[in-house]
């Protein structure tokens, strides 16, 4: 059963004739268990699309959907406190930036403490007890004196920890991990990277990253879904789109790689700009950046799917009138 279904969500900001969609369409399907990556370039409208599955697109901003549904809950139609069960317990959110995510004026245990209150219904030494025990599972040295710390005590790497704390505190089914390593160094990176890879294992549950490193996808999710101008291109499984992307765009990305470019004296590089919101028509919005484009690229791009045998389901599809890689069609 899936998890998690969205049909054709839209987000829009402002009024009549300058409202302008940033997000335009994006189907995404979950299963239990399962680590979906959402990648694409800075302001291709990955993070605003889960903001917006977690109801936290305040006015002006707008959101539609055709479906919006969580283990069968439709989170369109479900009252305040339905939204509230689910989200923050079932559904769970590890923001950017944990520096200015976390209260400042707040120590980190008992912000630790707010979902388990709120959601578990813990409190006195019983809720301290497992905040401590949260904090040792996400690798904390010391939990136990660190509980009482301000943000401003703790490195990034430690606050990004107390941030996925609070997200795993209720076992959530669904996490949302929106860039988790930024800001962090290399190192860190790596660590907080396996400490989310840990988690998810022992915790059954399901991991939708958001992340722009592909070295990040190739080493944790099982599935890709790729993001440009506001819509989904390409969705595929790891490690297939790595040796065959049939999207031009996800193919571009793959070559700029830069493990894929020794020895050049310059990184492969895609010509233009990604074209903003408000420049964006029914065509192809690749287009003008794309070698394969041609007349049929001015409509609306057709969804293709492909297998790679007969007793194999549907492994990739593109959004693309002319996918690079000739597979069998099974629409």
């Amino acid at each position: 059963m899936t998890l998690l279904r969205v049909n054709g969500l839209c987000v829009e900001f402002g009024d009549g004739d300058s409202a302008v969609r940033v997000v335009d369409g994006v189907d995404l399907e979950v299963d239990p268990g399962e680590v979906l990556a959402l990648v694409g370039e800075s302001g291709s409208g990955k993070s605003v699309s889960m903001l917006a599955l977690m109801g936290l697109i305040d006015a002006p901003g707008r959101v539609q959907a055709a479906r919006l549904e969580f283990d069968g809950v439709d989170l369109l139609t479900a009252n305040p406190a339905q939204r509230r069960r689910l989200l923050g317990r079932d559904i769970a959110m590890i923001f950017q930036d944990a520096q200015s995510s976390l209260n400042p004026t707040i120590a980190v245990g008992q912000q630790v403490c707010g979902p388990l209150r709120a959601h578990l219904g813990l409190s006195g030494a019983a809720l301290k007890r497992r905040a401590i025990d949260l904090l040792e599972q996400v690798e904390i040295p010391d939990a136990a004196r660190r509980f009482d710390a301000y943000p401003h005590e703790l490195s990034g790497g430690m606050n990004q920890r107390v941030m996925i704390a609070m997200a795993i505190a209720c076992k959530p089914r669904l996490l949302i991990a929106d860039e988790p390593t930024t800001a962090l160094d290399v190192t860190v990176q790596a660590q907080v990277m396996k400490l989310l890879r840990r988690l998810q294992v022992e915790h059954s549950m399901a991991l939708l990253l958001i992340t722009h490193d592909l070295a990040v996808v190739a080493e944790t999710a099982s599935r890709i879904a790729v993001m440009y101008a506001g819509q989904i291109v390409e969705t595929a499984r790891v490690p297939a789109i790595f040796d065959n992307p049939l999207h031009p765009y996800t193919a571009a990305l793959l070559a700029a790689l830069p493990e894929r470019n020794r020895g050049a004296e310059r990184l492969s590089a895609l010509p233009g700009r990604v074209p903003a919101p408000h420049e964006c028509g029914v065509g192809c919005r690749f287009a003008p950046r794309c070698a394969r484009a041609d007349s049929a690229c001015l409509g609306a791009p057709i969804w293709q799917r492909f297998s790679s045998s007969t007793t194999l389901p549907e492994v990739a599809a593109a959004r693309c009138f002319h996918p690079i890689r000739p597979l069998e069609s099974t629409s």
